[in-house]
């Protein structure tokens, strides 16, 4: 078999949001760009984000800024993000909007013609910028039409428009390769043949999205199995606090066969409210003391609030998504919750059906077509599904560059520290185009200043044996059984809820699992053969459910998207403190890492007595730091 060969500047794994607008800054750079695409161009998990991109434009309220956006960003993440990247994030959003409608996006608009905003949870105020609820698509859709029109530009300059920058559909990465402790590029085979392919390029972008499919419920399709995190581990980078897994507190729930499928949080920003079987508006129980002065504790001031933001507090139904999922699950566990173990969530009562049908075209066509249900009439089945990891590859800030190995880059959901402990919604999408933007330029920077190094041999030979080694193995271990047994592990043991004594057998399991996974052989050829695919996609994804589970038993308190049953409070002691994942080649090892400091203009944009509620004595006494 010959091995296909490809050189570059810069190597882009992943065609999300991310990965293009990481790509769209390389080549506009001046580099020469490669995308890999694991499944067909445009279908990546960034359509799912169907609410909208939080940006503090003030459209809808002149009151927003990007200190708000930036002091919500953290709230939510329960002071645990990195403050630069949240604060890189709050300025920059809202030019990466506009920029995107000068490349063609079709937002909603106000009376007055500006980008229509919208309300979410954990948002002060309307901060998203929408397309209906079909944000995602229209995001991923203007991202394409953009390569194309750079590709466009080449053809006309150079006569082939793949010279400059080139999409590579269905292929999977299997290994990113490096040379004198430096990356050199990239090794994958097509999806489609088996066959082997070698990238070069001195730098590597990961964006490759979540790892939902590590779980048995989850709103992500199938490409979602943590391969960059894997990638980045078995490069010799770090995973920041990957105990951090949002569990989206709307997921359908009935029938079986769509359980774990998106329901929008504009379900609720429009209105939308919970009950349980008894009909109780619940979630006004559940409000946290931190936020009970900005969450109205009765449901007059709650329904004011839609048409009087400035004298009310907000709904409970727009609490952060970590809140409203731990709520509805204690609901169902106390028998309060539907026939098929959920809860209600209606917009009927609130808005006329043919508005519902304008603002959530998805939404109204899901569970109808879906579910036999008309959203404009009934209420819909809910529960919390697995939707986004907050802990992912640790890179510097400004740069988007993986600490630790020179030549690599990460961003989007791939990459951590951002979003602390919990992200809000809305602020996937415009991390999305932040953090590519600057992964594409820090890219571009250190690509001109290194000397690109060839692949070794070695490096070559190593990388082809690991694709052959599902064909050569004889143990007859099976990649579906094992990944059905990973599932079944972390639904049980590493889920919502979590204790010491169910970790401890979680990581027992996992790392049985990790020995048995050696022994799995595959049958057939490599054409058309989902079962060779899945080998692979296995040992990805063993690699982010140890470390979360190894994150999880370590971190003894309660704190966003990890809860602890043994530990049922937030500790201050543990908000100064980042788990940091790395791997030694046969297992993932954690050690804890202080998290830097807020510098003073940025501590001063909070309320000291907001502070307490997370920090120690001594932190609030001592006040930020000067850079």
């Amino acid at each position: 078999m010959t091995l296909e060969r490809h050189k570059y500047d810069v190597l882009v794994i992943g065609a999300g949001g991310a990965g293009l607008r990481a790509a769209v800054e390389a080549r506009e750079s001046g580099l020469r760009v490669a995308i890999i695409c694991k499944s067909l161009f445009g279908k990546a998990h960034t359509v799912m984000a169907e609410g909208g991109a939080a940006a503090s434009m003030g459209n809808v309220n002149d009151k927003d800024s990007w200190m708000v956006h930036f002091r919500d960003t953290m709230r939510g993440g329960k002071f645990l993000n990195h403050y630069r990247m949240a604060e890189l994030h709050a300025k920059e959003s809202p030019d990466r909007i506009w920029e995107l409608e000068t490349w063609g996006a079709l937002f909603d608009r106000t009376k007055e013609g500006k980008i229509s905003q919208r309300n979410f949870g954990g948002h002060e105020y309307p901060r998203l910028a929408h397309v209906g609820d079909r944000t995602g698509l229209e995001l991923i859709r203007t991202m394409q039409q953009k390569i194309v029109q750079l590709q466009q530009k080449d053809g006309r300059e150079t006569g082939d428009m793949e010279s400059g920058i080139k999409v590579f559909a269905e292929l999977t990465i299997t290994d990113i390769l490096k040379e004198g402790g430096k990356v050199a590029g990239a090794y994958g085979y097509w999806r489609e043949s088996g066959e082997e392919v070698l990238f070069e390029a001195p730098a590597v972008v990961i964006a490759t999205g979540g790892v939902g499919k590590t779980f048995k419920i989850t709103s992500n399709s199938w490409e979602g199995t943590g391969d960059g995190h894997a990638l980045a581990l078995k490069a010799g980078a770090n995973l920041v606090d990957m105990e951090f897994l949002q569990f989206h507190p709307t997921g359908m729930v009935w029938p079986p066969s769509v359980r774990g499928i998106l329901v929008t949080e504009s379900v609720r920003g429009e209105g939308g409210v919970l009950t349980n079987n008894l009909g109780e508006r619940f979630m006004f129980k559940y409000i946290p003391d931190v936020f009970k002065d900005k969450y109205a504790d009765n449901e007059a001031e709650a329904d004011r609030w839609y048409t009087d933001q400035d004298n009310n507090r907000r709904p409970p139904e727009l609490l952060p998504r970590d809140e409203v999922a731990r709520a509805i699950n204690s609901e169902v566990k106390a028998g309060r919750g539907t026939e098929h173990g959920g809860v209600f969530l209606d917009v009927s009562k609130r808005i006329p059906a043919d508005v519902i049908k304008k603002r959530l075209p998805s939404m109204w066509h899901q569970f109808y077509e879906l579910a036999g249900v008309d959203i404009t009439k009934e209420p819909m089945e809910v529960g919390p599904t697995c939707h986004y990891v907050m802990g992912g590859v640790e890179v510097e800030p400004d740069t988007a560059a993986a600490v630790g190995v020179p030549g690599l880059f990460a961003a989007g959901e791939v990459a951590g520290g951002m979003h602390g402990s919990n992200r809000l919604g809305g602020n996937s999408l415009s991390d999305l185009l932040v953090f590519g933007r600057r992964a594409g330029m820090g890219a571009a920077a250190y690509v001109k200043s290194v000397t690109a190094v060839a692949v070794s041999d070695a490096s070559i030979k190593a990388a082809a044996a690991r694709i052959e080694t599902p064909f050569t193995n004889s143990g007859g271990e099976n990649a579906y059984s094992l990944h059905a047994e990973l599932q079944e592990i972390t639904h049980n043991l590493v889920g919502i809820i979590r204790t010491k004594t169910e970790l401890a057998d979680a990581i027992n399991k996992i790392a049985d699992i990790r020995k048995r996974i050696e022994n799995v052989s595959v049958a057939g050829d490599r054409l058309f053969n989902p079962g060779f695919h899945l080998s692979f996609d296995l040992d990805n994804m063993l690699l982010v459910a140890e470390s979360t589970a190894k994150s999880a038993i370590v971190r003894e308190e309660s704190r966003g998207g990890h809860t602890r049953d043994d530990f049922p409070t937030m500790d201050p002691k543990w908000r100064t403190l980042n788990n940091i994942s790395s791997f030694n080649g046969k297992e993932v090892v954690v050690k804890q890492q202080g998290l830097p400091p807020m510098p003073n203009e940025l501590f001063d944009l909070f309320d000291i007595h907001e502070l307490e509620k997370y920090m120690s004595k001594e932190e609030t006494a001592r006040g930020g730091v000067k850079l």
